[in-house]
């Protein structure tokens, strides 16, 4: 059964709405990130009302990064199907405000109204989840400010979503919607003492030599450029391949995904060929700004099937 979520300035199903009630089977046809969609058969929620579609199976290796930034956040990338999204925030008179520079932050917009708010109001709507094959969403949050006084904010936030947060703790976890993972400025020291955290830590490469305490790690990142002297043209040389072997090795190794950040961007060469290479070299998650073309490079190739384009 396809799904729908309300939202007002994206698509406009009217004639889904007025032809068939709620509960009633519409068609709908429409645009998203510059790839045609065909006739799929909805439920409409209301009538006239506007939709978001996502996807039936969710991109598993689609991380949003930045994703505040896109036209519409969140939305744009939960309708292309991605599992991962990036958010920036800052702590400024008690708010949570969210934005990669302290000049471009804007009182309205905080992690609560662009996120957390429609994230709970779409989980309630549908079933428990963000998506029907009940995958959680990872939602990483990079701090910017203090880390020490930022988190302790941030806990208390998450503590008013908790009925749909993944809760961690080292005795075992307990699966939500939403998993979130605290990255950027990381209060190690005060996550670590939490006996039960609504969150992960984001770790970095060399966090692999040293043991770390059950189900407080869930994915390693890092930049790219930092360990690796590929910058996207041609072939990754031994020493590299060597390396991400490697890498990937001691991160699967402990049960954590790998992510890159900064990954190449050749000038004169496609981003396509780079996302391709990192895929196929086992990397589990790939920053990206392009959400709309990098869903179209996963069904080009052949990794996602078009016909699951919405739900």
């Amino acid at each position: 059964m396809k799904r729908v979520v309300p939202f007002l300035a994206l698509f406009l199903w009217g004639a889904a709405g007025a032809n068939g009630g709620a509960g009633a089977i519409g068609r709908a046809t429409g645009v998203l990130g510059g790839t045609t969609i065909g006739s799929v058969g909805l439920r409409p929620q209301g009538d006239g009302a506007s939709t978001v579609m996502i996807p039936d199976e969710p991109i598993l290796s689609g991380h949003s990064h930045n994703d505040y930034l896109q036209p519409t956040p969140l939305w744009d990338a939960l309708s292309l199907g991605f599992t991962s999204i990036e958010v920036d925030i800052y702590l400024v008179g008690g708010a949570l405000l969210v934005g990669h520079d302290e000049e471009d932050l804007k009182a309205t917009r905080t992690l609560q109204s662009l996120y957390l708010d429609p994230l709970r109001d779409h989980v309630r709507a549908h079933d428990g989840w963000v998506y029907q094959s009940d995958h959680s969403l990872d939602l990483l949050v990079d701090i910017k400010s203090d880390a020490g006084s930022t988190y302790q904010e941030l806990r208390d936030v998450l503590a008013r979503y908790s009925d749909m947060l993944t809760n961690y703790s080292e005795t075992g976890v307990q699966m939500g919607a939403i998993s979130v993972i605290v990255s950027g400025n990381r209060p190690r020291e005060l996550m670590v003492a939490e006996e039960v955290r609504l969150a992960t830590y984001d770790g970095r490469i060399e966090d692999l030599q040293s043991p770390m305490p059950d189900n407080f790690v869930s994915v390693i990142s890092d930049n790219w450029e930092d360990h690796f002297s590929w910058r996207g043209l041609g072939s990754l040389s031994e020493a590299d391949s060597r390396r991400l072997a490697q890498t990937l090795g001691a991160a699967h190794g402990s049960g954590y995904r790998l992510r890159f950040w900064n990954i190449p961007a050749p000038v004169g060469g496609p981003i396509q060929e780079v996302w391709r290479r990192l895929l196929e070299a086992g990397v589990d998650l790939l920053s990206v700004d392009d959400v709309s073309g990098y869903r179209d490079f996963l069904v080009r190739t052949g990794r996602i099937d078009a016909s699951e384009r919405l739900r």
